[in-house]
């Protein structure tokens, strides 16, 4: 073959090494039974463990939650109570909620991780600055990510997207 003729690569298959850097996006809904709310301790432990499994592989895992199971901002916003921008908030301190307990039942179970936030919440997280959460997927935490983007009017899909983008993610 000729030294100008690009290179064919192969795809990646199962039995490659995984992925170096992953962002996992999860939904508010998982940390509870369905059709209920809140977080249940069964379905918190599931997470926690399939997280420490894809750790074990050795992939540097950023995690985005939701928050459906504590508030929606938009169902919020729909009833006319609420305005949108303040609902969107709300949801927002959802995801801080699971973030929190997603990050407790991690720590249990010897996974070292970090929990940042988009909107400012120092007390109980540290804020979301690209270079810090880089450095923490280098040392090997897991970085949980909460409050969506910060603004209102977006989802936490919006937020997954945007994260694994900033951080390098091969895959979501």
């Amino acid at each position: 073959m000729p030294a100008s003729a690009p290179q064919r690569t192969t795809p990646r298959t199962r039995h490659d090494k995984p992925y170096r850097r992953v962002l996992l996006k999860i939904s508010g809904e998982s940390f509870c039974k369905p059709g209920s709310f809140g977080i249940d301790p069964d379905e918190l432990g599931s997470i926690a463990n399939e997280i420490k499994g894809a750790k074990a592989t050795g992939v540097q895992l950023a995690v985005v939650v939701g928050g459906g199971n504590i508030i929606r901002g938009a169902e919020l916003a729909a009833s006319g109570h609420i305005e949108q921008a303040t609902a969107d908030h709300m949801g927002m301190l959802g995801t801080v909620i699971n973030a929190l307990a997603l990050k407790e039942k991690l720590l249990s179970l010897g996974v070292d991780c970090r929990v940042q936030s988009a909107l400012e919440i120092r007390a109980v997280a540290e804020p979301f600055i690209r270079g810090r959460a880089l450095r923490h997927l280098e040392k090997g935490r897991v970085v949980i990510l909460a409050a969506g983007t910060g603004n209102p009017f977006f989802t936490t899909d919006t937020a997954a997207v945007l994260r694994a983008i900033e951080v390098g993610a091969e895959v979501i």
